[in-house]
């Protein structure tokens, strides 16, 4: 993956891909499955040139909006990888490189939308972070929640899984609701991110309302 060592690295200009409940963080990695015309245009463009997409999330889904509003938040990731499938569609995976917060819209471009991004807030997410984290209370309500949630698990690789690709791999795969998504995309740091997650899997398991609730 291309190494970009600060903000200077980072284009001015920067495609979205507006996706509800779809969380990308830096160094996390995100398969998708492209099929509209306007997104393979996008990813066309992108493979031709930076190769940087920007995933972030409608801020009101429901409101029928070809364009709707977005949250003022999301995430860049690089295309690292690429397939065309025989029926047209691209099998794409980004991998995480850098948050962004919007600071104007672009006239769109071949049906898709860009932006100018502000990634001056964000510089931090260019090299990896560290935090004390309670694992042993984390594993806990994560057995419970994927419990809860019929969620199968490799309870070794997880236990095995550095704290940051740990938190990182869960705040992305946890079925989360797109405002929860929204506000562990833009947790300051992580262990701000993990508190936020601990908190998220708590109220899950008490709201289920089937007494397993791990220990503390």
């Amino acid at each position: 993956m291309a190494h970009y060592a600060g903000i200077d690295d980072l284009p001015r200009t920067l495609p979205i891909f507006p996706l509800t409940g779809v969380l990308l963080l830096p160094r996390g990695r995100l398969p998708l499955n492209i099929f509209e015309r306007r997104y393979i245009a996008m990813f066309d463009d992108a493979l031709a040139g930076e190769r940087m997409i920007g995933m972030i999330q409608p801020s009101e889904p429901g409101a029928g909006d070809p364009a709707p509003p977005l949250f003022a938040v999301g995430c860049a990731g690089r295309i690292t990888s690429f397939s065309e499938t025989g029926d047209g569609r691209y099998l794409v995976t980004l991998d995480g490189v850098a948050r962004f917060r919007i600071t104007e819209e672009l006239p769109l471009k071949r049906g898709y939308r860009t932006v100018k991004p502000d990634w001056s807030g964000f510089i931090g997410d260019l090299g990896e972070e560290e935090a004390e984290i309670d694992r042993a209370r984390l594993i806990s309500l994560l057995q419970a929640y994927f419990r809860q949630q019929g969620i199968s698990a490799n309870w070794e690789a997880i236990n095995q899984a550095p704290d940051e690709r740990l938190l990182t791999s869960l705040a992305m795969i946890c079925p989360f609701e797109p405002p929860e998504k929204q506000a562990l995309l833009e947790a300051s740091c992580l262990g701000e991110r993990t508190r936020l997650m601990m908190t998220l899997l708590e109220i899950a398991i008490a709201g289920h309302g089937d007494g397993d609730r791990p220990v503390h």
